[in-house]
């Protein structure tokens, strides 16, 4: 008789009580994947303002408790994760850091950084490690019903630590972000916020300036398009679906990068449309084959 190997055991929750405050798409998948992993959190609390938010929490059974109070959610966490938009992450952050018990991490996803961590920066504590994120995942929908445990499969998280930030805390982040499915690069700031103007904050632009220009078509132009969309017009559709709140703190939180891409990219778009005009083709053909070269790169890379 063949003895069967050993099933090796569980690692233990990396916390006793992980708080999520906001659980929206983002917010409601890491419940929802936390649940499911067994790994990440002896006890869930979700925490949202909205009653119609929390009611469908708890109709989800996603979460083992459900808070009206930030403050009450991140008392007794040993970590709260912000999952709120860009532009209330420092003033709810500011709000909860007093009642925070000291050794607990505090963590937030929003999509840009130097904005979030110079608005926080006078609340915070020393003894409560400070370790932003950014999970490069989403969807256009949002609220807790639009989030899933596979979200963050395959998909990358930015950590930015600050410099003072201990070490052992963004390990534990890093570990959290491992168990919830995504790859993980630690990033300075700065870098983060250029990095994301161009590869997510400046599609988002452009996604809603083409449907803003569709929509201020002649109502004839503007049905014919909606009518006939080929699938590149559809594809900005869907981005453009996207929460209006968020992506606004978004562009403002984060202008000056954005701005920078965006002024790059209208440089490009000239030098196109004059190689359109005077009939470059070498030109076209060279920008059409820099597009199919990225794109095979994202296949490559598993994030298409």
């Amino acid at each position: 008789m063949t003895d069967r190997p050993a099933t090796p055991p569980m690692p233990a929750p990396l916390f006793g009580k992980l708080a999520v405050i906001g659980p929206g798409l983002i917010g409601s998948s890491i419940l929802r994947r936390a649940q499911r992993d067994g790994t990440i959190a002896a006890e869930l609390v979700a925490c949202d303002i909205d009653p119609t938010a929390r009611q469908r929490v708890a109709e989800l059974g996603i979460a083992d408790r459900v808070e009206a109070d930030p403050i009450l959610a991140a008392a007794d966490a040993d970590c709260v994760i912000l999952c709120v938009p860009v532009g209330a992450i420092a003033s709810v952050g500011a709000q909860i850091l007093p009642a925070m018990k000291p050794g607990a991490i505090l963590s937030e996803v929003g999509s840009t950084k130097q904005s979030i961590i110079t608005a926080i920066a006078p609340a915070l504590r020393p003894d409560i490690a400070f370790v932003p994120t950014h999970p490069m995942a989403g969807t256009e929908y949002s609220g807790p019903d639009a989030g899933f445990a596979t979200l963050f499969d395959d998909r990358w998280c930015l950590l930015t630590p600050l410099e003072e930030t201990d070490p052992a805390a963004t390990a534990i982040i890093e570990t959290l972000w491992h168990r919830l499915g995504a790859r993980t690069r630690i990033m300075d700031p700065a870098h983060h916020d250029r990095v994301c103007a161009i590869v997510s904050h400046l599609p988002h632009l452009l996604a809603f300036t083409i449907c803003g220009t569709a929509d201020d078509l002649a109502d004839e132009t503007r049905s014919e398009v909606l009518d006939f969309a080929a699938s590149g017009f559809r594809d900005f559709t869907r981005i453009a679906a996207s929460d209006p709140v968020m992506w606004r703190d978004i562009f403002l939180n984060n202008r000056e990068a954005l701005l920078e891409m965006l002024a790059r990219f209208m440089e490009d778009a000239q030098a196109m449309a004059r190689a359109i005009r005077w009939g470059d083709e070498d030109f076209i053909v060279d920008r059409i084959e820099r597009g199919r070269h990225i794109r095979r790169s994202l296949l490559e890379n598993r994030q298409a």
